[in-house]
């Protein structure tokens, strides 16, 4: 299990629970209200019904506390623990309406998070004595980075940036609009990005050996190898001799990985680990 994990971002985290009830209850559970008698007590057992890797176990814990600073909570297992189906995750006990009204909430983020973080361990275990890190990317669902970077990081993989702000990245979309199309452009761009963010990593993407050379000259953090083929990889990897760090990415999939891995590049990013994961089947049962 992945011990190092990134810290909640609870000012986001507590908006969106906020939201994400008022989205589900608005002005009350109605169907609770009528039919459960207002002082009932009772407990329920979060259970998985695969096998899966855990990640979200805190975010569900607030999500009743939002709802009732009474409610009890005991987590059974830690966070990055690989679980079998029929697994008891976590035990919730206290009042029954409040318990009701937040289970399917609890069961979106707690589902979502550990469906994050199950198919990163299967991306990481592909790359396993290789030494190559699987990173994750932007492609998050919005207002949910902070929380699908912290359950890819629960699944053993790498965060990349968090967002515009802390890396430059010199993409091809940045070249064609600034009009930086030739070789002397992309150039240009790095060392103007040096110069005005001296304190940030560069890293720059290339399509083709022969934008790798150019880049490669001028020292930037990381080199992005854009939907290259194994050949092209092994070549930069061999013209690199160690120099910057080399990110693998487009058209990554989980066959690729040990190939990929085996050639030497440093990381290989994933958009797939946060924008089209299967959500875990988990049950709250009272």
């Amino acid at each position: 299990m992945n011990r190092n994990l990134p810290e909640l971002d609870w000012n986001r985290v507590n908006k969106l629970i906020e939201l994400a009830i008022d989205e589900d209850i608005n002005n009350g559970d109605a169907t609770s209200i009528s039919v459960i008698p207002e002082n009932v007590k009772t407990e329920g057992r979060f259970v998985t019904r695969e096998q899966c890797v855990c990640a979200g176990l805190p975010v569900a814990e607030a999500v009743f506390k939002k709802l009732d600073s009474k409610i009890g909570w005991i987590s059974h297992c830690p966070e990055g623990a690989v679980l079998e189906s029929g697994t008891c995750m976590a035990t919730v006990k206290g009042n029954a309406r409040a318990i009701l009204a937040g289970e399917r909430t609890a069961l979106n983020f707690l589902q979502r998070l550990s469906g994050i973080a199950t198919v990163t361990r299967k991306y990481v275990n592909a790359s396993v004595g290789t030494g190559t890190k699987i990173l994750d990317t932007r492609k998050t669902t919005p207002c949910w980075r902070n929380l699908e970077k912290y359950a890819v990081a629960a699944g053993g993989g790498i965060n990349h940036r968090m967002g515009l702000y802390d890396r430059i990245m010199i993409k091809d979309n940045h070249r064609y609009i600034a009009g930086l199309e030739g070789f002397d452009g992309l150039v240009a761009a790095i060392r103007r990005a040096r110069e005005m963010y001296p304190a940030l990593e560069i890293e720059v993407e290339v399509d083709t050996i022969d934008e790798f050379k150019i880049v490669h000259k001028e020292s930037p953090e990381y080199i992005l190898l854009d939907n290259m083929t194994n050949e092209q990889m092994a070549e930069a990897v061999k013209l690199n001799s160690g120099k910057v760090k080399l990110e693998a990415s487009g058209g990554i999939t989980l066959e690729r990985i040990p190939s990929i891995a085996k050639l030497g590049v440093d990381f290989i990013s994933v958009g797939a680990l946060t924008h089209s994961v299967k959500a875990i089947d988990i049950s709250l049962e009272m």
